[in-house]
């Protein structure tokens, strides 16, 4: 194992004091939880507290280590530095050879900061963690008292800075040239892939792109998917035409859901009616002090009157950000109690399934404010006729 400070960051995303301010934002939370340490794992979180966006295929996680009143510190494979090196704020990074060398590396690094027998948090709940991990890393501190810390950067990460909301709202500004050119675009014959062509260059005559493979684009019988990447399937007069998809900037993508029907179908146009009426009930409840599950107990009121609670069955939304979505983070979810603030942003996809297992509807992308919410998207969310 080695160490290495770094020289100053070259290709960040934003300046090094945006990364610092969330830093503080997460020791100001790491001490509310009583922490001692907190061993960041997600992709995100990793992301949104460091800059570095690199994937590290062959092994992840990539701990980063955060201790109060110490910098914080990196522990990577070696292979991954020179990626690391521009693209990261962090400036202390302990780096190993190959996936063996991960949990003494992390226990290390641990030991160097006197934390044995002290309270650790650890990331169980998300993505990049795995059980062998924890064990291995249990085996290698059996006197660290570790404990779940899931939530803890996602919440704080929960409310955007000004500058995480200027990148979101160019973000939607793509996303809304993306939706525009599905729409232009539908007409008999016309495939999948050959819409999202026209989506992707459209997105690039505008400066961006569309965060990839977040793409979904159906036709037809194959809006009863759940999800479904673009394919070369036609479409034809009357049938559906369903698209979830959003721009990205600065690692920050803006999702939205549209629908459009080539001529009529009027089993899809009767759900994407209704759940029209419920996202304008989901939206009017969002507000600062509101519980995440009274926004999703709006939504399924409204079905609840039209006695067809049975057509949604998922949540009705999530917290929004970097990565598009990151395990751990507020869901808009029946009995939720997270409370919303200032400044966070939710993705509202209220998608229901018929009788015949089409799967359509809208969404909206907002920002919370001081009097509810604000849309972010200058596309209607009505249904679009082709």
């Amino acid at each position: 194992m080695t160490s290495t400070s770094l020289t100053a960051p070259s290709a960040l995303a934003f300046p090094t004091a945006e990364y610092e301010l969330r830093q503080r934002k997460v020791f100001e939370a790491m001490e509310r939880a009583k922490l001692d340490a907190l061993v960041v794992t997600a992709h995100g979180h990793l992301q949104y507290l460091s800059g570095y966006d690199g994937l590290g295929a062959y092994f992840m996680p990539f701990p980063l280590i955060l201790v109060p009143g110490r910098k914080p510190t990196y522990v990577i494979r070696e292979y991954e530095l020179s990626s690391v090196r521009p693209n990261s704020c962090i400036q202390e990074i302990l780096t190993y050879a190959d996936h063996e060398g991960f949990a003494p590396a992390c226990a290390e690094a641990i030991r160097r900061f006197g934390l044995s027998g002290k309270k650790i948090g650890l990331e169980l709940g998300c993505w990049n963690l795995a059980p062998a991990d924890v064990s291995a890393l249990q085996a290698h501190l059996p006197d660290a008292n570790f404990v779940d810390a899931t939530r803890l950067v996602a919440t704080v990460a929960a409310v955007k800075t000004q500058l995480e909301l200027e990148a979101m709202r160019f973000a939607m500004k793509l996303t809304d040239v993306a939706v525009r050119t599905f729409q232009q675009s539908l007409r008999e014959g016309i495939t999948e892939t050959e819409v999202l062509a026209n989506m992707d260059r459209e997105v690039e005559k505008a400066g961006g792109v569309i965060k990839k493979p977040s793409v979904t684009l159906l036709f037809g019988e194959r809006t009863k998917l759940s999800h479904g990447r673009p394919q070369d399937n036609p479409i034809r007069n009357n049938e559906p035409a369903f698209t979830e998809l959003g721009g990205l900037k600065a690692g920050y993508p803006c999702g939205l859901v549209r629908c459009a029907v080539l001529g009529r179908h009027p089993e899809t146009e009767f759900l994407h009616s209704l759940s029209i009426e419920v996202l304008e009930a989901v939206i009017s409840a969002i507000k600062p002090g509101a519980t995440a599950g009274d926004v999703d107990a709006a939504g399924r009121a409204v079905l609840k009157r039209h006695g067809r609670p049975e057509l949604l069955n998922h949540r009705v939304g999530y917290q929004t950000g970097i990565n598009w979505l990151e395990r751990g983070n507020i869901s808009l979810e029946p009995g939720a109690t997270d409370i919303l603030e200032p400044n966070m942003t939710l993705h509202m996809p209220i998608i229901l399934r018929g009788e015949n297992g089409y799967q359509f509807g809208t969404s909206e992308h907002v920002v919370v404010t001081e009097r509810g919410a604000e849309i972010l998207s200058r596309t209607p969310h009505t249904l679009h006729f082709a």
